[in-house]
C-alpha cells in the first residue's frame, strides 16, 4: 500500500523542482522530505530521484508516481470536501498562500477571526509571490491563495481555479519630506518623469507595473535602488535617495521624513482569493473568503 504523505512529498518535488523548494512549500525540513522519498523508493523498489549536475531529476517511474499522486490528492480533496459539506462546518486543514503585504496587513485579522469562529479549522499560512501562489493552487500544493493584480497587468486564473474579489488597495507616491513635490496635495504622472525611483526587483508585479506605466507615458524610469521589502524602500526614501510607489496595505506608519502623496489617477491593485474548482463547495473556503472580506472592510474603514 503506497503512503499518500510520501506520494505528496514526491509530487511537491516534481512541482517545485527540488527537495528544498518542496520542503518550503509543505512546511517541512529538506531532511524530512528526503526521508519520505527514501521510504517511497523502498516501498516501490525503484529509484525515484537521480543526480543531474548540482540538482536532481525525477526518473520515469517517479514521474508516473507523481501523476498518480495528483489524481489521488484530487480524490482525497473531493472526499474531504463532501464530508465537510455534509457536516456544514469548516474543519480540517486549510493551507493559504499570500503575498507579503497581505500576509502582514490582512491575514492576521482574518486568521484570528477564523480561529475564534471555527476552532476545528486548522489554517496554515505561507508567504509567496502572487504568480507563484496561483500556480500552487492550480497544482494542488496549497488550498487557497490571496493574490493581486493591476489594471494594466491582470493576473490570469488557470483552468480549474476560481476567484473572488476581496478589495482594492490604493497606492501612494512616497517622497522625502524636503522634496519639491512634498507640499502638493496631489500629483500627476508627468510630475514624476525624471525622478529617481526605489522599487521592487524585476519580475515582481509592482516592478512590472511601474515600468510599464511610466513607459506608456513616454518616460524611461530611472530605477536607482531595488528592494523587495517595502520597509527597506521606506528607509531609502527617508534617507533622501529617491521616491517610491507603495501600496497602503501592510505599509504601517510612515517613518519620520517621509511624505505620502496622492497620485492622480490613483494606482490601484485588486486583491483576490483563489481556490480550485473542486474545493468550491468546501465550507472552509467559504468561511475563509468571508473572513478575508470582513478583515478588508475593517481595514478600509
Amino acid at each position: 500500500m503506497l503512503d499518500l504523505a510520501r506520494l505528496r512529498a514526491l509530487h511537491a518535488v516534481h512541482v517545485h523542482g527540488s527537495v528544498a523548494a518542496a520542503a518550503a512549500a509543505l512546511g517541512y525540513t529538506p531532511s524530512a522530505i528526503s526521508q519520505q522519498i527514501t521510504k517511497l523508493e523502498r516501498e516501490t523498489r525503484t529509484t525515484l530521484l537521480e543526480r543531474r549536475g548540482r540538482g536532481i531529476a525525477l526518473t520515469e517511474d517517479a514521474l508516473h508516481l507523481a501523476s498518480a499522486a495528483r489524481e489521488l490528492m484530487d480524490i482525497v480533496e473531493r472526499t474531504e470536501t463532501t464530508l465537510e459539506e455534509r457536516r456544514g462546518l469548516p474543519t480540517g486543514q486549510l493551507s493559504i498562500g499570500a503575498f507579503a503585504t497581505a500576509a502582514r496587513g490582512l491575514l492576521p485579522a482574518a486568521l484570528a477571526s477564523l480561529a475564534r469562529q471555527h476552532p476545528t479549522l486548522d489554517t496554515r499560512l505561507s508567504e509567496v509571490d502572487p504568480h507563484v501562489s496561483v500556480d500552487l493552487v492550480a497544482k494542488g500544493v496549497i488550498d487557497l491563495a490571496v493574490a493581486h493584480d493591476w489594471d494594466i497587468a491582470p493576473l490570469p486564473a488557470p483552468e480549474g481555479v476560481e476567484q473572488a474579489p476581496i478589495g482594492d488597495d490604493h497606492c501612494d507616491v512616497l517622497v522625502p519630506a524636503g522634496h519639491p513635490l512634498a507640499a502638493r496635495p496631489a500629483i500627476r504622472r508627468a510630475d514624476l518623469a525624471h525622478e529617481p525611483w526605489i522599487c521592487q526587483p524585476p519580475g515582481s508585479v509592482c516592478h512590472d507595473w511601474l515600468v510599464r506605466t511610466l513607459r506608456a507615458d513616454g518616460h524611461e524610469p530611472d530605477l536607482r535602488h531595488q528592494a523587495a521589502e517595502y520597509h527597506t524602500q521606506l528607509a531609502l526614501v527617508a534617507a533622501g535617495l529617491g521616491i517610491a510607489l507603495v501600496p497602503r496595505l501592510g505599509r504601517g506608519p510612515l517613518p519620520e521624513g517621509v511624505v505620502a502623496l496622492r497620485l492622480d489617477p490613483v494606482p490601484t491593485r485588486h486583491l483576490y482569493a483563489l481556490w480550485r474548482t473542486g474545493a468550491a463547495r468546501r465550507p472552509a473556503i467559504t468561511a475563509t473568503v468571508h473572513a478575508l472580506r470582513e478583515a478588508w472592510a475593517t481595514l478600509s474603514r
